[in-house]
């Protein structure tokens, strides 16, 4: 894509999908865990935020702050990093690489002692994580489209959002069997000095280099056992990359029409999308009653219907095409928030909560799948790092809309309709793109 004139050429026909390259491909998955699960979500950035750094909130706020500057750094270079990776032809390289710099700012958390005067290290060192697993991920994706063909990009897509559900139910139950949960933790490691959570930094950076290393290994046997060298195209400047990112956008708007409208829909339901999960525990335990030390408990409930959710979104995707798929996943996800709006009570949270989680997979697996069709190997990079770039620059919507309605209102209820409101707008903005699998059909009659 980094030619406007052969941008999104749709995938063509791989008979060469391969049972072992894909089981590769979803490992990385799988071991991403560590990082999202482990020290964004449930560990690491809620030890960050605890009372050890401050009374004041201080650790909450320079978190946001941190992943605020980390999300510019993302939107302003993710499509340019998988644009140039597009044209040297080394993806799986540059996969290894960004991988190993997450691994190396996990395992340095291990040095962030529960004092003030840590956190700005600990910020960093997530905030720079979360940089580079951007950079990761925008390779992984576009590599997906390596992997498979028009008949099992949906099928693949949900394997590896699965995968990664599954991965972080298995390793937190881990994690707080062995190191959070209880007073006594493996290999003889106390709670002082918060040595219990440190330790955990190091096991998931152990943890994802163990899973992620069969993709970087197999992706780059197989280019040169079973292909020919593609050709490396004219290496450029980084001022010529952004003029030609700008001439595929423009592209994009006069000829990819449908491409562009899926970019800008998909950008406003996944953070609303997003916003299920993270703001999830926080309605669970201030609102419906949930025990502080059961929303461990229930993240592993709610990874494990997102993931039979993957699942069954990638089986249908293939067969219905991946717009029917996120279409019904977002009524599902609206219908489901407003039943929680209106009801009260620990059960009714954990049943309508996980019928919301469950939903939540297939729309994200449908997307990736729904932009692979889009495109060609080629030309993967730069479109998903877009993709990347387009969920950055709407990442302030919920939030805002969140502040908002609970500032208005004082209830922290109101997050609820705040999040509808987002999942609205982009089920209303996706509406009139075509599902890629039924123009394709179509076009062939």
């Amino acid at each position: 894509m980094s030619d406007a004139s052969t941008a999104h050429t749709a995938q063509p026909p791989n008979p060469r999908v391969k049972r072992t390259h894909v089981t590769a491909w979803a490992m990385w998955d799988w071991g991403s865990a560590a990082f999202n699960a482990v020290m964004i979500t449930f560990v690491f950035g809620t030890y960050l935020a605890s009372d050890a750094f401050g009374a004041d909130d201080r650790g909450t706020s320079w978190l946001a702050a941190g992943n605020a500057i980390a999300g510019v750094v993302i939107a302003l270079t993710a499509p340019v990093i998988g644009q140039r990776a597009d044209r040297d032809g080394r993806r799986s390289l540059w996969l290894g690489v960004n991988t190993a710099l997450v691994i190396l700012t996990t395992a340095a958390c291990f040095f962030v002692q529960p004092d003030e005067s840590f956190l700005l290290l600990g910020v960093i060192l997530l905030s720079a994580g979360n940089v580079f697993f951007e950079f990761a991920e925008v390779q992984y994706n576009a590599m997906m489209v390596k992997i498979s063909s028009p008949s099992t990009i949906g099928r693949i897509s949900g394997l590896g959002w699965g995968a990664g559900y599954l991965g972080g139910i298995f390793l937190l139950l881990l994690v707080y069997v062995g190191f959070i949960g209880g007073d006594a933790h493996w290999f003889g490691i106390t709670d002082d000095d918060a040595m219990n959570i440190r330790v955990v930094a190091l096991f998931a950076a152990c943890w994802f280099l163990i899973f992620a290393l069969p993709v970087v290994i197999v992706m780059r046997t197989r280019k040169g056992a079973t292909e020919p060298k593609e050709p490396q195209a004219e290496r450029v400047s980084i001022a010529q990359s952004y003029r030609q990112l700008l001439g595929t956008i423009a592209n994009l708007w006069n000829h990819e029409r449908n491409t562009f409208w899926f970019l800008v829909s998909s950008a406003v339901f996944r953070d609303g999308v997003g916003a299920v999960f993270a703001y999830g525990a926080i309605l669970g335990t201030t609102v419906y009653g949930v025990d502080p030390g059961d929303i461990l408990f229930f993240g592993i409930g709610a990874n494990v219907v997102a993931a039979a959710g993957a699942f069954l979104g990638g089986l249908f995707d293939d067969r219905f095409g991946p717009k029917r798929i996120i279409v019904v996943s977002l009524l599902g996800l609206v219908l489901s928030a407003a039943i929680v709006f209106v009801q009260d009570g620990t059960v009714a949270f954990w049943i309508w909560g996980l019928f919301l989680c469950f939903f939540v997979g297939p729309v994200q697996s449908s997307s990736r799948a729904f932009l692979g069709r889009l495109t060609s190997h080629q030309t993967a990079g730069e479109i998903y790092g877009l993709y990347a770039t387009t969920g950055r620059s709407v990442s302030f919507l919920t939030p805002a809309l969140i502040a908002l309605f609970v500032g208005l209102s004082g209830e922290s209820r109101m997050m609820v309709p705040a999040i509808l409101l987002v999942l609205v707008a982009g089920l209303i903005l996706l509406w009139p793109v075509s599902d890629p699998k039924t123009s394709a059909s179509e076009r062939r009659k």
